[in-house]
């Protein structure tokens, strides 16, 4: 583990990890070192979880095998769902959401290839659940998600959140080795980018943020 800052790879200021994070789906298939794999994974434990109950636990797949019993259930989902925006992005001729579909594309026919997945679980079983419950279960893993990401960033791997791999919570087990006492709750497919980071295009805050109640844009400018 890296002890001083100027060694460290996550040495980047947090607003520009903030600022350029992005969804990068587009890997190399080159190695990544495991120590850095878990560096980022130390950094995703520092997150809060409900209770301090820390009931989180991370899968590290790279074993082509496994990665391929994953990318089959990630084929299965995105067939239909792919499927249903790509023809909605062509009726509407939206060419930003075809490009992204194409992202998606790309990494649902090279998921073998991705050096490294990341899944995280709860170790917990997760049954129907009133909807509070269920808030409480995931907001105990996706503080430590969204840390995952923004380490992947600092260090400079290209990183993205993924469920569709998950919409058999059964199969997915079964793939991965998990117990019932372990719920895996989502898929981080992580590598060297193809591509590059930079800044994302976002709506301004003041259109999506209310004040007292929805709808009141009191932070919107005048002009």
């Amino acid at each position: 583990m890296a002890t001083a800052r100027s060694e460290s790879p996550f040495a980047m200021p947090l607003e520009e990890a903030m600022r350029t994070q992005r969804a990068i789906r587009r890997l190399k298939p080159d190695p990544v070192d495991d120590a850095l794999v878990l560096e980022c994974i130390e950094l995703a434990l520092k997150a809060p979880t409900g209770s301090n109950a820390q009931n989180w636990e991370f899968v590290v797949v790279k074993d082509r095998a496994v990665k391929a019993r994953l990318a089959r259930l990630n084929r299965t989902a995105w067939a239909a769902y792919g499927g249903i925006g790509r023809w909605l992005a062509r009726r509407q001729g939206d060419d930003k959401t075809m490009r992204m579909i194409d992202a998606v594309q790309w990494q649902v026919d090279h998921f073998e290839d991705v050096p490294v997945v990341v899944v995280a679980c709860l170790h917990t079983w997760v049954p129907p659940l009133p909807s509070i419950a269920a808030s409480s279960l995931y907001g105990s893993i996706y503080p430590s998600v969204q840390n995952l990401l923004l380490a992947a960033r600092a260090a400079g791997l290209g990183a993205a959140l993924v469920t569709l791999p998950l919409w058999s919570r059964t199969l997915a087990r079964w793939a991965l080795g998990l117990p019932w006492t372990v719920t895996p709750v989502a898929v981080v497919p992580m590598g060297w980018p193809a591509g590059r980071y930079g800044p994302t295009t976002r709506k301004p805050v003041e259109e999506v943020v209310s004040l007292d109640r929805y709808g009141n844009r009191a932070f919107a400018r005048r002009g």
